[in-house]
C-alpha cells in the first residue's frame, strides 16, 4: 500500500469517527473527493478559457448521515466545534447571497470558512431544487489548505456527491460542479471559476481533463508520464493563500477591464494576432495581465496538442513559459514559488511552474522517474539557503474524480 493510499485510508476512518462521535451512529455511506494539480491554464478559466487540470491521489472524505429533523450539522477533524444550522437558515447565513437581493453589508459568512463550503453546497442544491432534509456531515481530509491544490474543490465535491444521492438530487457530474461552482462564488465569496470543481468530480486514472470553460466540454488527455519514466513532483511551499482574498479579485477585474477594452465578452476572445491592438489601447498592467490569459490559453491548446503527438517529454517549455507568464505578467509568484521552480530545472527538471491561483501554494515539476530523491533534496537545500520554510515534497499521478467509497 502507498502512503497516499494509507493517508485516503486514514480520511476515511477519521471522517468515520468522527462521524461516530458526532451523532452517536454509524454513517449511512462515505463519499470522497480529490483534490487536482492544473497542469497548465491558470486563471483563464473565470475567462472562459481553457484548462487542463488532473484530479490527485488526495482526498476529502465526507461521512454522512440523515437526521430526523430539519438541522445540517457539520464537523471536520480541522475545526475544534460542529456547526449546527436550520435547513431554513442556509440563505441568510452567507453575505454575498444577501447582498445580492439587495440586504445586508457583511462582509463575512455567519460561520467559521471551512463550514461554509459544506453548508453553501447544501444551500445550492437547495436552490437548484434539491428536497432538503436534515444531515450530519463529517469531513476529514488529505487534501492540503491553502497549498493551491484545491482543498476546497474537495470539499465541496464530497459533499456535493453525498447530498446528491441522500437527497435523491439526481444531478450529474457537470451539475454538481456548477452546484461546487455557485457554493464558492456566492456562499463563500470567492470569485473562482469552474476548473477544480470539474477536475475533481471528472477526474480520471492517467489523465487530465482538457476544460472548455465556456462550453464546459471536458475531454481526457492521456498525460502518460509514468510511462515515459517521468514523475510529477508537488513543490508545497507552506506558503498559504485564500482565494477569497484581495489579489485574486484584483486580477480578475483586471480581465474583466481588458475584455471591456477589446469590446469582447471575455479575454477567451481575444487572440494572440490582437496583442498589438491590445497593447496601444491599455495601460501597461491591464496589458501584462491580458497578455498572460491570452498566451496561457494558447499554451493550454499547445499542451494537448503536444501530449498526443509527442507525450509528457514535449511539455517541459511550455510549463517553464507558464510560470514566466505567471511571473512578470500576472505577477500571482512569489519568491518561494519561484525558487522551486528554479532550483527544480536546476536539478534537471524537464519542466517546472507554480500551480494554483498563487500568492502562494505549490509547484510542480515534471521530472525522471530515478531522479525524484535529487530533485527533492535540491528544492529542500535552496529553500534552506534563502531561509524559508522547508517545501513539502510529494509525487502524484492523475487519479480518479468523486465516488461513493462506502
Amino acid at each position: 500500500m502507498t502512503e497516499q493510499q494509507t493517508q485516503q485510508t486514514a480520511a476515511q476512518q477519521d471522517a468515520r469517527a468522527l462521524y461516530e462521535t458526532l451523532a452517536g451512529h454509524a454513517p449511512d455511506g462515505l463519499w470522497s473527493a480529490p483534490g487536482r494539480v492544473n497542469l497548465i491554464g491558470e486563471h483563464t478559466d473565470y475567462n472562459e478559457g481553457f484548462v487542463l487540470p488532473f484530479a490527485i491521489p488526495h482526498r476529502t472524505v465526507a461521512a454522512v448521515g440523515r437526521r430526523d429533523d430539519d438541522r445540517i450539522r457539520v464537523a471536520s477533524t480541522f475545526a475544534p466545534d460542529a456547526v449546527e444550522v436550520g435547513i431554513d437558515e442556509l440563505e441568510s447565513l452567507f453575505p454575498t447571497v444577501r447582498r445580492a437581493q439587495g440586504s445586508g453589508d457583511a462582509q463575512q459568512p455567519a460561520v467559521p470558512e471551512w463550514a461554509a463550503y459544506p453548508l453553501g453546497v447544501a444551500w445550492a442544491l437547495q436552490q437548484a431544487g434539491a428536497s432538503a432534509s436534515g444531515v450530519d456531515i463529517a469531513i476529514a481530509s488529505d487534501v492540503a489548505v491553502g497549498a493551491g491544490l484545491s482543498s476546497s474543490a474537495a470539499i465541496e465535491g464530497a459533499a456535493a456527491s453525498a447530498l446528491n444521492d441522500i437527497w435523491g438530487a439526481g444531478l450529474d457530474r457537470v451539475a454538481l460542479a456548477r452546484i461546487g461552482r455557485r457554493a464558492e462564488n456566492e456562499a463563500v465569496g470567492a470569485p473562482t471559476g469552474i476548473m477544480d470543481q470539474m477536475a475533481s468530480m471528472l477526474g480520471e486514472p492517467d489523465a487530465a481533463i482538457f476544460l472548455d470553460c465556456r462550453s464546459l466540454e471536458a475531454l481526457p488527455v492521456v498525460v502518460g508520464a509514468a510511462p515515459a519514466g517521468l514523475a510529477i513532483l508537488v513543490i508545497d511551499t507552506q506558503v498559504q493563500h485564500a482565494h477569497s482574498t484581495g489579489g485574486y479579485r484584483e486580477r480578475r477585474a483586471s480581465c474583466e477591464r481588458g475584455a471591456a477594452i477589446m469590446g469582447v465578452p471575455s479575454l477567451r476572445d481575444v487572440s494572440v494576432a490582437d496583442l498589438g491592438r491590445a497593447e496601444e489601447l491599455m495601460d501597461d498592467v491591464t496589458f501584462r495581465r491580458v497578455r498572460h490569459i491570452v498566451t496561457e490559453n494558447q499554451r493550454v491548446l499547445d499542451t494537448v496538442r503536444v501530449l498526443r503527438e509527442q507525450g509528457a517529454r514535449g511539455i517541459g517549455d511550455l510549463l517553464v513559459a507558464s510560470h514566466a507568464s505567471m511571473r512578470d505578467d500576472f505577477e500571482i509568484s512569489v519568491p518561494e514559488l519561484d525558487t522551486a521552480v528554479e532550483a527544480a530545472l536546476a536539478a534537471g527538471a524537464i519542466g517546472a511552474r507554480m500551480t494554483g491561483g498563487g500568492f502562494g501554494g505549490a509547484a510542480i515539476a515534471l521530472i525522471e522517474q530515478d531522479s525524484v530523491d535529487a530533485v527533492s533534496d535540491a528544492v529542500a537545500a535552496a529553500f534552506t539557503e534563502r531561509g524559508f520554510a522547508a517545501p513539502h515534497l510529494f509525487t502524484v499521478v492523475p487519479s480518479a474524480g468523486a465516488q461513493r467509497d462506502a
